[in-house]
């Protein structure tokens, strides 16, 4: 029993250490998700608070992580950790059954797991909980309680602290398909492939053909199968939503973005409402100098027509203001506004608001095109 317990101490420690630490590091990413939770059970009120909840939850989680696997102070963390674990498997078990957030960002967006995989996750854990609980008294640490209470305190700020400065900045790991170095433009996409599928009128065997390869021309063939109907195959679907970017007339400008060989500068500001207007009256020289030098600067946002033309007119912006889907403008830079510099589609670097940089620094580390 000693063995299992410890067994089980070890990996449910990890998985919680794990899983707070890849919420952690990207705070934002959390509280979108809290914010979907809200709005899907119709607690909107609680959306304000979501960014709290989230610092004190990740923190909360890394710090049951760093109690379970060294051992310190086991008998009040279990009486946190199956309240908590219970809840959340609850929670997941609505979600599995009724889809009510698409992604529940157990472990942020680090791993990818549907929600069913995710309440199939929680009941593994309840079953290695529940031999920690129960033998709670029997854990002895190697400090005393007092001591091990103020080693896990100052865990707890000092990844809230960690927190923060992700939050006020740029995470500090970065998982998304917009990191640094990563190519965004579409040459890696492949071709949709479309079937068309007919049925044996006598037997009820099924064919599928990619069109025109099919025997259209066999009159004979034709009498003995009839059209029953069509598939797709999509092998981009696991892949990320992908960004796609309209003028004011709703045309697909994206390449001209994305595959622009020079320097192509994205403010990003997935709402003009709640964005930090002091920001954008910070890159205007850097807008100038930008568009002196003949390089691209846009803004994306998911903004009506209507708010941007009010926007620019109130704040007296001059650049271009394109729409995107904001939840991918979310995904691209966590930051409202935030700043991404691309080339040839690759991501060469990225900027939250609080860090823009003045325009002759960006030109003397990457250089001119």
């Amino acid at each position: 029993m000693k063995i299992l317990r410890n067994v089980c101490r070890i990996i449910v420690g990890m998985v919680f250490i794990f899983s707070g630490f890849v919420k952690g590091v990207d705070p934002l990413g959390f509280v979108y998700r809290m914010e979907d939770y809200f709005y899907a059970f119709g607690i909107t009120w609680a959306v304000p608070f979501c960014l709290y909840l989230t610092i004190f939850l990740c923190a909360l989680e890394f710090v049951i992580g760093v109690s379970l696997l060294f051992n310190l102070w086991i008998r009040g963390t279990a009486w946190i950790l199956l309240p908590m674990l219970t809840f959340f498997t609850f929670l997941t078990f609505f979600d599995a059954v009724y889809n009510l957030v698409p992604d529940c960002g157990c472990f942020g967006d680090a791993i990818k797991i549907t929600n069913l995989q995710t309440f199939l996750k929680n009941l593994v854990l309840m079953a290695l909980v529940m031999p920690i609980f129960g033998s709670q008294k029997k854990f002895k640490g190697l400090l005393s309680r007092t001591s091990e209470i103020i080693v896990l305190i100052f865990v707890f700020l000092c990844f809230t602290g960690m927190q923060i400065y992700s939050y006020r900045h740029l995470p500090l790991i970065d998982f998304m398909d917009w990191k640094v170095g990563n190519q965004v433009n579409r040459t890696d996409l492949k071709p949709v492939k479309f079937y068309v599928i007919y049925k044996n009128k006598k037997t009820g065997e099924e064919k599928e053909f990619i069109p025109p390869n099919y025997p259209w021309n066999d009159s004979v063939w034709m009498k003995q199968w009839v059209y029953q109907g069509q598939r797709v195959e999509d092998p981009n679907k696991d892949k990320a939503m992908i960004l796609r970017v309209e003028n004011e007339k709703g045309a697909d400008i994206t390449s001209s973005i994305v595959d622009n060989p020079d320097f192509q500068f994205i403010l990003v500001a997935y709402e003009l409402y709640i964005t930090n207007k002091e920001a954008f009256h910070k890159i205007l020289p850097f807008y100038k100098k930008a568009i002196a030098d003949g390089y691209s600067f846009v803004c994306l946002t998911n903004s009506l027509n209507d708010e941007i033309r009010k926007f620019k007119l109130d704040n007296g912006i001059a650049f271009d203001f394109y729409s995107a889907d904001d939840v991918v403008l979310k995904t691209m830079v966590r930051s409202n506004p935030g700043l991404i510099l691309i080339r040839h589609g690759v991501v060469l670097a990225k900027w939250h608001y609080n860090d823009f940089p003045s325009y002759e620094d960006v030109v003397k580390k990457f250089g001119k095109p």
